[in-house]
């Protein structure tokens, strides 16, 4: 018996429009069919080519001969004891990620992953102890955003307001999908979101932060920082070896340059290691190389780590000294952690499903 080969349909929401108009010339279409399925991919979210009630069974017929809709599902959620949701995305090929949704007073906040793992080995991180396995693609970074918003909706009857690209993953490290979700998001044909709603997180990248710049990616940027100095860095964050502050000064300023926004330093308060108040002037001589804000992280400890949360009397001292030096700082209380859903904690403990 011979076997014939697995075919394997492409991902419909890869095509351009101008692709999926030539398809559909090509098998007798009308081209603006091509539009509106975009637009049920995409706005309308569809998940099935059966969705799509303004288009004729034949169409929707040779659509799901050719192509497939990779859609993201939630695999299994978790309620936390302050409200914020985690959940497990299925992705089509049986890889798991996580997103979280975290409530607040006068924000909804999607945190989500744009990689399956993750290449970085930073030493207080989860995530950082898996295995990246591959890059998200833009679908699949867009669909987090909707079932989250989703979650948002039904659990609290309130629109997701914010998104931040701080899940697992570094997005930097996978650029052009990451760049090509927030298009998406911020589509009026797709979530129709504001960029200044959006914030993508690095580990820091020099040449990727000035891709960013060049490239007038509309979104905010915010740098993982977590120690002043090299030293300090290069033993929590080896991605800083061959991306020094030096690099990174120079990096942001010409994103600065060219964009003209502000820049978030992400800065978690280790206890004994970065929480001294020669820590927080070294800190706040950083501040000085651009317009930014300073966002102070409480630490959520994992298995595989020592690092531990600084004391709240050290904490407030050390947000003190900022503040008293004019930098706009802000202090970011733990979400989530009974969940492991906090800052630091994404590590996905389910197994990948055969898809």
């Amino acid at each position: 018996m011979i076997a014939l080969p697995v075919v394997t349909k492409r991902d419909i929401r890869k095509l351009t429009l101008d692709e999926l108009k030539a398809f559909m010339v090509e098998h007798g279409e009308k081209p603006f069919r091509a539009k509106q399925v975009m637009e049920w991919l995409w706005k309308n979210t569809a998940s099935s080519f059966e969705e799509m009630n303004n288009i004729s069974l034949a169409t929707r017929e040779l659509l799901a001969q050719y192509f497939a809709i990779n859609g993201v599902k939630v695999q299994n959620q978790q309620l936390s004891n302050d409200g914020t949701i985690k959940s497990a995305f299925r992705l089509f090929d049986g890889n798991i990620v996580e997103g979280v949704l975290i409530p607040h007073d006068t924000r909804m906040t999607a945190c989500i992953s744009s990689q399956v793992g993750c290449s970085l080995t930073c030493k207080f991180c989860a995530t950082g102890y898996m295995e990246r396995k591959r890059n998200l693609d833009a679908a699949e970074i867009y669909d987090q955003v909707v079932r989250i918003k989703e979650q948002c909706e039904s659990q609290y009857g309130t629109p997701l307001t914010n998104i931040v690209y701080m899940g697992m993953g570094e997005p930097l490290l996978n650029y052009a999908n990451v760049v090509k979700s927030v298009e998406r998001i911020t589509a009026p044909d797709g979530l129709n979101m504001a960029p200044r709603r959006i914030t993508i997180s690095t580990a820091g990248i020099a040449k990727m932060i000035k891709k960013l710049a060049d490239d007038d990616v509309k979104a905010n940027l915010a740098l993982s920082l977590h120690a002043p100095n090299d030293t300090k860095r290069n033993e929590i964050m080896p991605i800083n070896e061959a991306n020094s502050l030096a690099s990174l000064k120079e990096a942001l300023q010409y994103y600065h340059k060219l964009t003209g926004r502000k820049v978030t330093y992400e800065y978690i308060v280790f206890e004994n290691f970065n929480d001294t108040l020669q820590d927080a002037e070294e800190l706040f001589q950083i501040t000085k190389w651009l317009p930014c804000k300073v966002n102070l992280i409480e630490y959520n400890p994992i298995e595989n780590a020592d690092y531990r949360n600084t004391g709240e009397d050290k904490l407030l001292t050390f947000m003190k000294y900022l503040a008293d030096r004019g930098v706009q700082t802000n202090l970011r209380r733990s979400r989530g952690k009974d969940i492991d859903a906090a800052c630091g904690q994404l590590a996905v403990k389910e197994k990948p499903v055969e898809a």
